[in-house]
């Protein structure tokens, strides 16, 4: 009979202690579930900024992303002042609408060279890589939406014996 109680008492300790675990368990899934680590590729300059670079054609970006209320400024001016074509701001700020982080980090953008279109294809991957480089929860999504990939397509050069890249000087048979 006292063997009885004792196994009891051992069972009744082992639901106790396998309840407990339970109830740890679902409050730290709940924890991690509402918020995702953090984990970063790089860690951030004196100032707090993570960097990325982007380059597309001829045109060659430096991005500085921080945490902060969502201000964008390329070459010292605002988005909107710096970039005339919709197109082109689309195309800007589509690696943060694709984490949804659009008002949660400053970006300061130093870019030169090229034309309008390859300064925000330049802008663009430098945002991304600077994304990659502050969070690498971020690197899926950015990837899957092609934002990480560099465009290498670039200026064809002029041909000698020729008018341009591939444009030949007109034939004449007499």
């Amino acid at each position: 009979m006292a063997e009885a109680q004792t196994e009891n008492t051992v069972q009744t300790e082992n639901t106790a202690q396998t309840e407990n675990t339970a109830e740890s368990l679902t409050v730290d899934a709940a924890a991690t579930a509402a918020k995702p680590e953090r984990k970063p590729i790089k860690e951030p300059d004196k100032g707090g900024y993570y960097w990325g670079t982007g380059r597309r054609k001829s045109a060659v970006a430096r991005v500085r992303i921080k945490p902060g209320d969502g201000k964008l400024l390329v070459n010292k001016k605002k988005l909107a002042d710096y970039f005339a074509r919709e197109q082109d701001r689309i195309a800007v700020l589509a690696p943060l609408r694709t984490v949804d982080v659009e008002k949660s980090f400053d970006v300061f953008v130093n870019v030169r060279g090229g034309g309008t279109t390859g300064q925000s294809g330049a802008v663009r991957l430098g945002i991304a890589r600077a994304l990659r480089n502050y969070d690498e929860n971020y690197i899926q999504p950015l990837r899957d939406g092609g934002y990480l990939t560099r465009d290498g397509r670039m200026v064809e050069r002029k041909k000698p014996g020729q008018r341009g890249a591939r444009r030949r000087f007109q034939f004449s048979k007499r």
